[in-house]
């Protein structure tokens, strides 16, 4: 029994002998290792730190010229809508008035056919609002649309000379990134490109 498992013992330290010998003497090992590492395309298509640029949206809401005056547009449009609101309630209120200074003649069918006029014609105020915010919303959303299309087409002809893999968005309440190092920050060069390319426009 013990020359048995002597001699099994003998035939694992030849066998590990020669698995030491095949796989790491073996001169065209390193090649295979080589190619195996070639071939892992998400190590080679990790971006490096000089192919990502990002751009801050709010330098870009306050600088480009377009985007102010069209942001200036609909905030007095939504202004125009809110005092046009008021003004009708206001006017509602001062008829209530007038119609309360006539006192204890005021008969109960009188009453109650004015107070029924009164909440249609605020019924109607307030539809006209919600139409107006309606068709302001859509007019916002549009232009939203129109300035990331500019955008987009003027970072795509700007990025043939610069080559970036990636640009980024940064702003308020969309900020994910937790570091950013200034020295890709390409947003002054934007700015100045949009404005130019919307100057030539007009």
């Amino acid at each position: 029994m013990r020359s048995f498992l002597i001699a099994v013992n003998a035939v694992l330290v030849i066998a590990v002998i020669f698995l030491y010998v095949k796989f790491f003497k073996n001169p065209s090992q390193p090649k295979t290792q080589t190619s195996l590492i070639s071939k892992n395309t998400s190590i080679e298509k990790m971006p490096n730190a000089s192919s990502i640029a990002f751009v801050e949206l709010d330098s870009l809401n306050e600088k480009i010229g377009y985007i102010k005056e069209r942001r200036k547009e609909l905030e007095m449009e939504q202004k125009t809508i809110e005092v046009e609101w008021q003004n009708g309630y206001r006017g509602l209120e001062n008829k209530k008035n007038e119609f309360l200074k006539r006192g204890n003649s005021i008969t109960q069918q009188e009453a109650e056919k004015f107070q029924a006029e009164l909440l249609q014609q605020q019924q109607q105020i307030d539809q006209r609002k919600q139409g107006l915010t309606q068709k302001l919303s859509e007019k916002s959303y549009k232009f939203m649309d129109d300035i990331q299309k500019k955008l987009k087409d003027f970072l795509k002809e700007y990025n043939k000379t610069k080559n970036y893999q990636y640009i980024l968005t940064t702003g308020t309440g969309l900020d994910y990134m937790l570091y950013k190092d200034s020295t890709f920050n390409i947003t002054q060069d934007v700015i100045k490109g949009m404005n130019e390319v919307m100057v030539k426009k007009k």
